[in-house]
């Protein structure tokens, strides 16, 4: 009797099997206080710390949304920041391993150039960072300004590509 039991309370509609695994049913994985180490061959490479992030996982081109931002440190084999990226909104395509920053991206060299825009996409196959947006770059003695920017992702050889104007500042010690 008890075998018979299982068996019947174990029974399912063959709709509802289809309807659950169809993917209708799954909702995008949510995290708070989001912080990821990224390491290659034992060395970190990345640190990446978000307030929230949501991943759409089950979608035909996944891809992960950081609504309320990102910080993202890049290390070179002796842990010294090559590069730090903040921004207000991000996300990150897995199939084309391609990040996009919104709203409030600033992009810091070890040299301490620093670029200012509202756009970044960054290509990580190619190890390349690009905006078509207006740009700000702050150096020690220079602002340069422009429509345009391309570099590698250390962002140590970059390149405005319409620069608007250049201010030189005189640096007092």
């Amino acid at each position: 009797m008890g075998t018979a039991m299982l068996f019947c309370s174990c029974a399912n509609k063959i709709e509802k099997i289809k309807e659950f695994s169809s993917g209708e049913n799954f909702h995008p994985m949510e995290s708070e206080g989001f912080e990821m180490l990224y390491s290659d061959s034992a060395i970190v490479r990345f640190k990446l710390q978000a307030p929230k992030l949501i991943s759409y996982d089950e979608e035909k081109d996944p891809f992960t949304e950081f609504p309320e931002g990102i910080d993202l440190e890049q290390y070179d084999e002796n842990m010294n920041i090559v590069t730090k990226i903040t921004a207000n909104y991000a996300q990150y395509f897995e199939n084309d391993e391609k990040w996009i920053a919104k709203n409030n991206v600033i992009v810091v060299n070890p040299q301490g150039d620093s670029l200012k825009t509202e756009e970044l996409v960054w290509e990580e196959g190619n190890e390349k960072l690009y905006s078509e947006q207006f740009v700000e770059i702050v150096r020690k003695d220079q602002i340069i300004t422009g429509i345009g920017f391309e570099s590698d992702q250390d962002m140590n050889n970059w390149e405005i590509k319409n620069v608007k104007g250049q201010i030189y500042l005189e640096v007092t010690e």
